[in-house]
């Protein structure tokens, strides 16, 4: 686990060269096709070097939730534990993470016809006229979900207009069931973070020089996709479409996503500074691996 820009794809290659390790990506951006750049996204070597589970499956139109993570993180971990060999998660999406870690509530199955009706209405009215809604029908969902967070507004509303009861209702009468499997829990940063913040950078005009805003441009440019859309949301993504929309120039769609990169960072080290028994790793060490294995090699006695 680790801050966007801290180098786990990188030790995760190494450990699953050194270590019986299969790797599934908990990232919820690289689960798209078609975003690849703007994700930094394993290169095509490196997947041929060490094949990542969970990424390039869903059209970006498609939203992906975290109970479908935990749903198809579980059986690819069952699909690798078969075969004798270790589970290596590898991302940053930290509500990902937690998902696995501690379970869901079983909730009704996604409803597209409701998802798209919605979809609609959102753009036609605004989602804070959904929030509104939301606080009618769930006054303690609505209290939890902000107006922005427009995916998890959506799947309430979604909860329920198919079934009648509130998605809190149906959280407060499921159980749910932890993860079953022994973990080691590796948080990988740089521990200077003025550093951090440079690798941000670094990596965000080395998107540019790959030709992001082509790669944007081409999901622009298809007709059937918005910025409500969580593709679209993700860090980098939402700043290029702004800038092809003629919201931001050049300049200010560089500065906002290096900036909005960096909050995602703070966030992310922010759950990682609460989440119960993570081993820190310096993303600086002049032998991370060596690090990583003394850790894993104590876990295991």
């Amino acid at each position: 686990m680790g801050p966007t820009a801290s180098g786990k794809t990188d030790l995760a290659i190494a450990l699953s060269k050194a270590l019986p390790c299969d790797i599934i990506s908990v990232d919820s951006a690289l689960v798209y096709k078609g975003m690849d750049i703007g994700t930094a996204k394993p290169s095509a070597k490196e997947l041929a070097e060490a094949p990542h589970r969970l990424i390039s499956f869903l059209d970006p139109v498609q939203p992906y939730s975290a109970a479908e993570f935990r749903k198809d993180a579980l059986r690819e971990m069952a699909d690798i534990a078969s075969k004798g060999r270790i589970p290596l998660l590898v991302g940053g999406t930290m509500m990902y993470f937690k998902a696995l870690r501690d379970g869901l509530a079983t909730l009704p199955e996604a409803n597209p016809e409701i998802r798209h009706k919605l979809t609609e209405e959102a753009r036609e009215q605004g989602w804070s006229v959904l929030h509104d809604r939301l606080k009618t029908v769930d006054p303690v969902a609505a209290r939890r979900i902000k107006p922005t967070d427009t995916q998890r507004l959506q799947r309430a509303l979604e909860v329920y207009e198919a079934t009648g009861r509130s998605i809190s209702s149906w959280h407060t009468e499921q159980k749910v069931s932890p993860l079953p499997y022994r973990v080691i829990n590796l948080a990988i940063a740089p521990e200077d973070r003025t550093v951090l913040h440079q690798r941000i950078a670094l990596r965000f005009q080395k998107m540019i020089d790959q030709s992001f805003e082509q790669e944007v441009r081409a999901l622009y440019q298809r007709g059937d996709l918005n910025p409500s859309l969580p593709s679209i949301r993700a860090v980098g993504y939402r700043q290029m479409w702004a800038k092809l929309s003629g919201e931001f120039s050049h300049e200010e769609m560089i500065e906002k996503g290096i900036v909005a990169t960096r909050q995602l960072a703070k966030r992310q080290l922010t759950w990682l500074r609460s989440w119960p028994g993570a081993h820190w790793l310096d993303s600086l060490s002049t032998d991370i691996l060596l690090d990583a294995l003394q850790v894993i090699q104590q876990g295991l006695r």
